[in-house]
């Protein structure tokens, strides 16, 4: 990658692409040092730099580096690849890439500008803002952000345009509020998940854990017996946990199948569907790579999503949009063996992207167009509204 001669943000969607392709992202981590080595106000540097470290599993030493750009600004802009037809402004919090909605894969490539503006209890609004149609609120539900959603809600009843993703929904999402919120909604089961810390008492096993505000599997593991739970503990560092009953989502041919699906203005879409042997499904190492039939599934299920899947959970996933009352929300789910939706997470910050290689995933890049689409559609009928 070519490095800009001025101050210009890379951003999170073209260095995550470059990652997912294999690129040594070393070199690139070099220049940006040396750009704000050069001029220690180039806060785009530094953002990207923490974005770089945590593509490349240097999480505290990023966020380091995030809070020392929003140090020098809080505000930054991506333009629009053509003639901005959509100015959207995204509220942001400081931290790791999985706090806020990665909106710039939903807007890349598109005729949508983007400017972040990141908030947090020593970061208030400034007193001007950028021209923007809408606002979305981008902070997803987290402990970091428990602090600054709060304090949103009275600033959005008089924010002066259209507010997308309100901040009294985006706490719903919690993974302890969550299940209450979804409990009486028929035909869907999501099981109840709570806070714990390293003094047990007694449980029914087997269950799922993992460190809080952990996300893409890390830390999470299946406990079966008391035993495995004091050697999972000596293993970890963190002294707080969810844990939740585990639930054997097995299909009858033994292969567990998680599907990722985005409900944009209430409308859901497939986004992409893991096939594996393993409960533990993360997409990139649950062999759909090496797999033709599993990609075969997957192709079938995007095609068929809309006459298929989205009608035989039509009630829970219209629940799930009237209950939590976001107009963007990504939904990560099984099915239970007597045909229930089964909620295994449901948040603003999971990635939808349109990255994989098209040779081996040819049926991928129109879904992900229809699911751009759908968002920009959602935007630009929220500013003609004026709601």
């Amino acid at each position: 990658m070519n490095m800009p001669d001025e101050k210009k943000l890379i951003g999170l969607a073209r260095l995550m692409k470059l990652a997912f392709d294999g690129t040594d992202l070393t070199p690139l981590g070099d220049a940006l040092i040396q750009r704000a080595k050069q001029d220690p106000e180039d806060a785009e540097a530094l953002m990207d730099l923490s974005i770089v470290l945590q593509l490349r599993e240097q999480s505290d030493l990023a966020v380091k580096i995030q809070a020392q750009a929003l140090t020098i600004k809080t505000l930054y802009h991506l333009p629009a690849k053509r003639n901005a037809t959509i100015r959207l402004l995204a509220i942001m919090a400081p931290g790791d890439i999985t706090t806020n909605a990665p909106l710039e894969f939903l807007v890349e490539d598109s005729d949508i500008s983007l400017d972040m503006l990141y908030v947090a209890p020593g970061l208030p609004l400034p007193p001007e803002l950028p021209e923007h149609d809408l606002l979305f609120v981008a902070a997803g539900e987290s402990t970091g952000t428990r602090p600054i959603l709060p304090q949103l809600i009275d600033v959005m009843k008089t924010w002066p345009r259209p507010v997308l993703n309100l901040p009294e929904n985006i706490l719903k999402t919690s993974r302890e509020e969550a299940p209450i919120y979804l409990s009486t909604i028929p035909k869907l089961y999501m099981p109840p998940s709570f806070r714990s810390g390293r003094d047990q008492a007694k449980m029914d096993f087997p269950v799922i854990i993992r460190p809080l505000d952990s996300h893409a599997g890390h830390g999470l593991a299946k406990i079966d017996n008391a035993a495995a739970m004091e050697s999972y503990f000596a293993s970890r560092s963190e002294e707080a946990f969810y844990i939740s009953p585990f639930i054997d989502y097995r299909n009858e041919d033994g292969l567990y199948r998680k599907y990722r699906i985005v409900l944009i203005a209430g409308r859901p879409y497939a986004c992409h569907m893991g096939i594996s042997e393993n409960w533990m499904i993360h997409y990139v190492n649950a062999g759909m790579f090496e797999n033709e039939e599993k990609r075969k599934e997957e192709a079938h299920f995007m095609r068929d999503f809309d006459t298929d899947f989205a009608v035989r959970h039509h009630t829970a996933l219209k629940g799930i949009y009237d209950t939590m009352g976001l107009d963007y929300l990504v939904i990560d789910c099984g099915e239970t063996r007597n045909g229930d939706l089964l909620i295994f997470e449901i948040d603003t910050g999971a990635v939808i992207h349109n990255m994989d290689p098209v040779d081996l995933f040819p049926y991928k890049a129109p879904q992900m167009k229809r699911v751009f689409s759908a968002f920009r559609d959602m935007l630009l009928e929220t500013v003609r509204a004026g709601v």
